[in-house]
């Protein structure tokens, strides 16, 4: 497996990536989605053969404060390590960084990832946070 920056948008490998993921609210606006690429801080895409097996996207200013915006692997690829060695090489690039942020689905397994890779929920950190909904 490579993992290398991300830096020609294919919009069909991309699209079917998220679709698979089941991250439909990217997808039902591909225009959005395109946009969000090209302003972000950082995309790493890992790759074996020439194939995209997931992705990581960031944004943030690099140097306080980088968000996980996304991070996604195909799910016949996942539980293959793909994953935490995305999470690794953002971690590693960012490693001066003193917040590094992510949102995630509220369930055992993602917040066993996450954990694993060293993240605390913010209530572990006495921090809360917001979103506008």
């Amino acid at each position: 497996m490579e993992i290398r920056e991300y830096t020609e948008y294919k919009e069909d490998e991309i699209l079917r990536l998220y679709s698979e993921a089941g991250w439909v609210s990217y997808t039902n606006d591909p225009q959005a989605l395109k946009k969000g690429f090209e302003n972000s801080l950082l995309i790493l895409a890992a790759y074996e053969n020439g194939e995209l097996l997931g992705l990581i996207r960031t944004v943030g200013d690099g140097a306080t404060v980088v968000f996980i915006q996304d991070i996604l692997v195909f799910p016949d690829k996942q539980r293959l390590g793909i994953g935490t060695a995305l999470l690794k090489a953002v971690l590693d690039r960012f490693g001066n960084v003193r917040q590094i942020e992510l949102t995630t689905d509220n369930t055992d397994k993602t917040k066993a990832f996450y954990r694993s890779a060293g993240f605390a929920e913010f209530s572990d950190i006495g921090c809360c946070g917001f979103m506008k909904v």
